[in-house]
């Protein structure tokens, strides 16, 4: 996997193989942040990687100029994978160890951009929960996007602040918004 744009362009990221991931595909995360680039500033947001796997969608922030990056992941190894390649690019990164629903069921911070790939053999009601917890617990900001990244099989057009899709080869990111402004909370 590579970095696709900004300063750290074209650099190569190698993890190991014994790490349960599936990155991202270059293709599919040059085609998202095409979409990114045209509604946020990046350097202007914050970013939850959730299921963050080896960092690939947290570096391609940070190389773009994001610095409120938190990456959440349950393996030790991943966790420590994002950490020695931040620290080896000097990338601002914060980590949590943690289950991703559970860190979802206490936190309290919000983030204009939330990112997540969790398995692709997730049931619906699994995918499901990654939106309700979000939602649930207002940790979207006003006009952020919630981006969940699954298989071209899985269809999650039904579930709460859906708003649309695009597909890239074998992978498909689901869009849901947060649209409710301050005065209607």
């Amino acid at each position: 996997m590579r970095i696709v744009s900004g300063q750290f362009k074209g650099r190569r990221i190698t993890a190991p193989k014994k790490l349960p991931v599936r990155p991202t595909t270059d293709m599919a995360k040059e085609a998202l942040f095409n979409i990114l680039n045209n509604q946020y500033y990046l350097d202007d947001i914050s970013v939850l990687d959730l299921f963050a796997g080896t960092g690939n969608i947290s570096y391609e922030f940070a190389s773009r100029g994001t610095e409120n990056i938190l990456s959440v992941d349950q393996d030790h190894g991943c966790i420590k994978f994002i950490n020695e390649t931040a620290a080896s690019f000097e990338m601002d990164i914060q980590t949590i160890k943690s289950d991703v629903f559970k860190f979802l069921e206490r936190s309290k911070q919000q983030h204009t951009i939330i990112f997540a790939d969790p398995p692709y053999d997730f049931s619906v009601e699994d995918f499901t929960k990654i939106p309700d917890l979000i939602f649930a617990n207002n940790l979207l900001e006003t006009d952020g996007l919630l981006i969940v990244e699954h298989s071209k099989y899985t269809d999650l057009s039904g579930i709460s602040n859906y708003s649309h899709s695009k597909s890239y080869g074998g992978n498909t990111f689901s869009f849901f918004e947060n649209t409710t402004s301050d005065e209607e909370e």
